[in-house]
């Protein structure tokens, strides 16, 4: 009987230090996990930080250049549709 309670107890401390043991091995972990889930979100904002900054494709380049063009030729032709309204108030101002 005294024999079966000393293996008892040795099988009780046994599974108290391996619960000890677990316990710091389950805080050691959830720590890693924090500090592996703040360097995700400081990586997630330096890529997007990294899109936002980032050299337009070949593509994306020619449509820029396109649309700047596009501009150009837009804003000459305001000028020049001006300078011809201007001109024809002239002859307006001039038939009175």
């Amino acid at each position: 009987m005294e024999k079966g309670f000393e293996l008892l107890e040795q099988k009780v401390r046994k599974a108290a230090e391996l619960v000890k043991r677990l316990q710091g091995e389950n805080k050691a972990l959830a720590t890693q996990l924090g500090e592996a889930q703040a360097r995700l979100k400081q990586a997630a904002r330096d890529l997007e930080a990294a899109e936002k900054r980032r050299e337009p494709s070949a593509e994306e380049a020619k449509r820029l250049e396109a649309l700047n063009r596009e501009l150009q030729d837009l804003r000459e032709e305001r000028e020049e549709i001006k300078k011809r309204v201007a001109r024809l108030v002239d002859v307006l101002d001039t038939l009175d």
